[in-house]
């Protein structure tokens, strides 16, 4: 342990820049600040906060593919990553039309009759966050970048490890925190008289990430 220690030590200024590029990254609006909201204000506190530990569990997925080398085989193999960009903008296109489809609560709290309520579970919760992550572009754009410059072949497996494990816990401790701020009382007050114009907007806001993404395939065929 106390070496384990000592090697970390060697890379405190590397572990700075990763930290503050990550923190940056993770604080910018995305694909998972939009499910991470959207889970808050519709379904509470709990089921936002299980979607934020899948968020941060996918995390691994993109360090693991990074810290193997399979992260400039994505890079470098077109097809493979143009096809991860579809498969993101379907999932967001999906849960997007979802939130578009969101009615306006009656005065007795419950959903017209206009669409079935959508029901949550903690295994599709799990799921919702976990899947957003993995196929999130950004992120995929994020650690690759990453671990192409700030993180270098010479840095041992060890510390790209610990790496890994820092970002994980600090973007589930982030969406957990925005979990408990959108799910309180005074929030989810405001939101019950206009939580469904929200989750509209943010349904909006998925499925234009979703477009996007596709007009940059197009784009580079074009």
């Amino acid at each position: 342990m106390q070496d384990f220690i000592t090697l970390l030590g060697q890379y405190w200024q590397q572990f700075v820049l990763i930290a503050s590029a990550h923190a940056l990254a993770v604080a910018s609006p995305g694909p998972d600040f939009a499910i991470v909201m959207r889970q808050s204000i519709t379904f509470g506190r709990r089921y936002a906060i299980i979607t934020s530990l899948g968020i941060g569990l996918a995390i691994f997925v993109h360090v693991a593919y990074a810290v193997l080398g399979i992260g400039l085989i994505i890079q470098s193999t077109e097809w493979l990553f143009t096809l991860i960009q579809l498969a993101g903008a379907a999932y967001l296109t999906y849960i997007g039309w979802g939130a578009l489809r969101s009615q306006a609560h009656s005065t007795l709290g419950k959903v017209e009759k206009k669409a079935p309520q959508v029901q949550m579970t903690d295994a599709k919760a799990f799921r919702q966050g976990f899947i957003t992550n993995v196929l999130n572009p950004k992120a995929t754009l994020f650690f690759l970048s990453l671990f192409t410059t700030l993180i270098g072949p010479d840095t041992p497996f060890a510390v790209q490890g610990f790496y890994g494990v820092w970002m994980a816990i600090a973007t589930a401790a982030w969406f957990t925190f925005l979990s408990y701020i959108l799910a309180s009382n005074t929030v989810r007050g405001f939101f019950n008289h206009f939580g469904h114009w929200i989750d509209r907007i943010l349904g909006g806001f998925l499925i234009a990430l979703a477009l996007f993404l596709l007009w940059n395939i197009v784009s580079r065929f074009i």
